[in-house]
């Protein structure tokens, strides 16, 4: 790990640590925030093999997120529509529950992509291909902290406000 004290770091020293769920949802991701003192906004390298996607389809009502395309070719899903995109492409994700988002490297090259998100120490997500959505809060606004709370649910599974609570 680098010091801290140096704001910056060159794209050919970074590390990518693999990460997904089954053939679909594959990808490497470089952390680069941490590593260069950042603490507002969380951002990093997400490698895509051909084929793959990193995450689910997925919207936030909290953080906003900002993708740079820096390598390959591929689709963006957004907000029920689908985008080709392609090196140089700047992709914007508004915190906003009406605009699910997704990357698929849709080509037969690998494709690289900058991944920028706010630091918010609380969130709610959609994912509208599968029906269920998460909560997160978190003091450090990092989903790697040992203290935080997530939970993923389906509405249809939800309990009243006052279930399991004592009446009298």
């Amino acid at each position: 790990v680098r010091n801290v004290d140096t704001p910056l770091i060159n794209i050919e020293e970074l590390e990518f640590n693999e990460f997904g769920k089954g053939g679909k949802f594959h990808a490497g991701r470089a952390e680069v925030s941490r590593r260069i003192g950042a603490s507002k906004l969380g951002y990093g390298v997400i490698r895509l093999q051909p084929g793959k996607r990193a995450w689910p389809y997925h919207s936030h009502y909290v953080i906003e997120e900002f993708f740079y395309i820096l390598k390959g070719s591929g689709t963006l899903r957004h907000a029920d529509q689908e985008f080709p995109i392609r090196e140089g492409d700047f992709i914007c994700a508004p915190a906003d529950p009406g605009q699910a988002h997704q990357i698929i490297n849709s080509s037969a090259e690998e494709m690289l992509y900058i991944a920028l998100g706010t630091n918010d120490e609380a969130d709610v997500f959609l994912y509208p291909d599968s029906g269920k959505y998460g909560a997160y809060h978190s003091k450090t606004g990092k989903m790697d902290d040992p203290d935080k709370f997530i939970v993923f649910a389906r509405k249809d599974t939800a309990v009243d406000y006052w279930d399991g609570e004592a009446e009298d």
